[in-house]
């Protein structure tokens, strides 16, 4: 049995919003008394701290009784895994942790409500701490929004000379895809208003969707880096696709993002074959 509220996006969506903020002022806090000691190792430059996982348990613990029948695929691993439940939360409590542990900006809380049968995000929320910033969508929404004000992706650029372009680095690639990214940095340094690696793949995502930005693409992320915010550049009127142009972005590992105007070029160069083979 499903609860009263899982037909009602909008609701769901401003419950998400509570929790989000509540993780933000979490991590906001802790930052302030935040020592590089208290830092974890996942893997190679692949950090994870208390603060991530206090996130995350936090979450976690509100969104079990927001809808108990949704499953979670969270980054740190909290939750209860199913994946034939009807509905996933799809999790990450901080996404930017290296710049976190810095103490450098952006850092954010994404979460993303996914429909398993209709395979397809249903509510995207991204809270980035240091603006204290929280962008969000619904399903069946007029758009997407930015602290209770509508938001659009950019309408005035005209072509990718035009553009700001924001890219990433994600951790265990192979030297194709390193290629690929430096082959693609290079160029629209050259050819763009400038690119830029800002080291949160949701806080990219929401800069294109608000305009601040024109266009997003990278490698080898996960469904929580990418859930929310690219939910939330499409109700702001962006073009999403993975890098064969499908839709397999969420759980693909490749994902481009951008005002329609310019996606084009963009996905010519970024889904090359002769840089970079998408389905290795």
């Amino acid at each position: 049995m499903t609860t009263i509220h899982n037909d009602n996006p909008e609701y769901l969506c401003r419950e998400v919003r509570k929790i989000a903020a509540e993780a933000a002022r979490y991590i906001a806090a802790e930052r302030k008394r935040f020592t590089a000691d208290k830092v974890e190792t996942k893997g190679a430059y692949n950090f994870v701290s208390y603060v991530d996982k206090g996130a995350e348990a936090l979450i976690v613990n509100a969104l079990e009784r927001l809808l108990p029948e949704a499953a979670f695929v969270a980054e740190e691993g909290s939750g209860r895994l199913d994946p034939m439940a009807p509905y996933q939360w799809i999790i990450d409590p901080l996404d930017g942790t290296t710049n976190f542990v810095h103490g450098m900006p952006p850092y954010a809380v994404s979460i993303a409500l996914w429909d398993t049968q209709a395979r397809e995000t249903v509510v995207g929320v991204v809270h980035e701490v240091t603006l204290d910033e929280s962008f969000y969508a619904w399903q069946g929404a007029s758009g997407a929004f930015l602290n209770g004000e509508p938001i659009h992706v950019s309408n005035t650029v005209a072509s990718v000379e035009d553009a700001l372009v924001l890219t990433g680095l994600a951790y265990g690639l192979d030297e194709t895809i390193i290629r690929h990214f430096e082959h693609t940095f290079a160029y629209f340094n050259r050819h763009s208003h400038g690119a830029r690696r800002i080291g949160s793949a949701a806080t990219d995502l929401i800069y294109v969707a608000c305009g601040r930005a024109d266009v997003f693409y990278q490698v080898n992320l996960s469904p929580w880096d990418v859930a929310a915010g690219a939910f939330i550049v499409r109700q702001a009127g962006g073009r999403v696709t993975d890098f064969q142009g499908g839709e397999d972005y969420t759980f693909g590992r490749t994902v481009l993002a951008a005002a329609p105007s310019v996606w084009e070029p963009v996905f010519q160069l970024v889904a090359d074959p002769k840089i970079f083979n998408p389905r290795p």
